[in-house]
């Protein structure tokens, strides 16, 4: 397969494509050259409140027995995730926070009696099968390397692992930076530690690290530890503290019922493997060996300055290293502002952190700026910024939870008046790691 080739595991990001969910209960299409909004349909929260989705899982378990003629024995789900804040620093070796949300992977899994992984996804027409008694290597469909990625290290690592059939459904919007390969590759781990009777056996770091290397190795793509580690150890109400070096990990409050956080899906597609990404790792891990570092965690911002000054490193290099360095002291502050319920100042760390992600690491586009810009100025809107790795992918908004409504009405309107084509936007919360259902 191509590197980093992107799978289908995927619903349209509000649940129907071109169409913008409103906390407040509405969906609206765009209507009209200059994207004008209709209202479309009426669901049941109460005006002005977030509301908050959850997969419905009769449909998995329904196609699982029509494909494979007998009903699940296991039931499993990985959620994706939003970063708050800390991007760009997790393959520095330096501090993310992110939270789980309750957009997820989930998957209906049953033994077999043979040696035999399949593999099938309800968003996709083309189906896997992995031989667990020979050499695992990328295949088609593209989408299930991700997969054999991580049934090859769960057996590199001395697990038995037993045939299984598999049928992954997700709702986790594919390309919107919401790390939906980690999800899945979370969810398979599920999947296959069940089916074996092994639920428990990987210490969740330690899984975190081996669906890491399944990304890496079988997907071509040189992702950070951020989004296989939230995936698998996330907490409801809580944002995760993680130390990228070490790996140690803190629960920060994220959890008050007056703010909500807004995600701004600008349906420009991400792909960390397509160049980009990879790119801007390099730099960085080209500025730390010229400065006689382990990594830019070690590096400060004087240090960049003076070398930046007498040429040790050059402009791209100093950009990168400029942006990791004040992205890591901002996530230690955005945690200090979290802790004290401090919000204002928590969304003036988001704004910092855009301004040197669209800056010095140039990873923004005009659509992810649009929605932050358009977000700043309203009331209720305590700050903004992108979020994942950039390219495309989706914004964040943090907002008083009784303006929601309103202020996701008027970033979708002005998006829509920009780009002539809908922003789906909805509301998301901290919630629990992956696990069974």
């Amino acid at each position: 397969m191509a590197a980093g080739t992107p799978h289908p595991l995927v619903l349209a990001g509000s649940g129907e494509s071109g169409s913008i969910f409103r906390p407040g209960g509405r969906f609206f299409r765009l209507a009209g050259r200059r994207g004008q909004l209709r209202s479309r349909r009426r669901l049941t929260p109460p005006r002005g409140r977030a509301s908050f989705r959850r997969m419905n899982i009769e449909p998995l378990k329904e196609q699982f027995a029509a494909r494979f003629g007998r009903p699940p024995q296991h039931l499993v789900r990985a959620p994706g995730r939003v970063n708050l804040v800390g991007e760009h620093t997790d393959y520095n070796d330096g501090f993310v926070l992110p939270i789980a949300i309750d957009r997820q992977i989930a998957a209906a899994v049953a033994i077999r009696e043979d040696r035999t992984l399949r593999l099938a996804s309800m968003e996709a027409d083309e189906q896997a099968a992995v031989a667990l008694d020979e050499p695992i290597e990328t295949g088609s469909p593209a989408w299930a390397n991700y997969c054999r990625g991580v049934a090859a290290g769960l057996l590199d690592a001395g697990v038995e692992l037993v045939g299984a059939d598999v049928l992954f459904h997700s709702d986790v919007p594919l390309g919107a930076g919401l790390s939906s390969s980690a999800a899945l590759e979370v969810c398979t781990a599920m999947a296959l530690l069940a089916a074996a009777g092994k639920t428990g056996a990987v210490a969740p770091y330690d899984l975190a690290r081996l669906c890491q290397t399944a990304e890496h190795v079988y997907a071509g793509a040189p992702c950070g530890i951020m989004d296989q580690a939230i995936s698998v150890m996330g907490r409801a109400g809580r944002a995760l503290l993680l130390d990228c070096r070490d790996g140690s990990t803190e629960l920060i409050p994220f959890d008050d019922p007056r703010m909500v956080l807004l995600v701004a899906d600008t349906q420009v597609k991400h792909a960390i493997a397509d160049g980009g990404y990879a790119a801007r790792r390099t730099q960085c891990e080209s500025a730390a060996a010229k400065l006689h570092l382990p990594s830019l965690r070690d590096a400060d911002a004087g240090m960049v300055a003076d070398a930046a000054e007498t040429g040790k490193l050059d402009e791209k290099e100093t950009m990168r290293a400029r942006h990791v360095v004040g992205e890591i002291a901002r996530t230690l502050a955005a945690v200090e502002a979290l802790k004290g319920g401090d919000y204002r100042r928590f969304g003036e760390l988001m704004y910092g952190s855009h301004a040197s992600l669209r800056d010095d690491y140039e990873v923004s586009c005009p659509e992810l700026d649009a929605i932050v810009e358009l977000a700043r100025p309203l009331g209720g809107v305590c700050g903004a910024r992108m979020t994942g790795g950039g390219f495309g992918g989706s914004a964040i908004i943090l907002a008083q939870a009784e303006r929601a409504e309103e202020i996701s009405q008027a970033v979708a309107a002005g998006f829509a008046e920009r780009f002539g084509r809908a922003c789906p936007i909805f509301a998301t919360r901290a919630e629990a790691g992956a696990g069974m259902l």
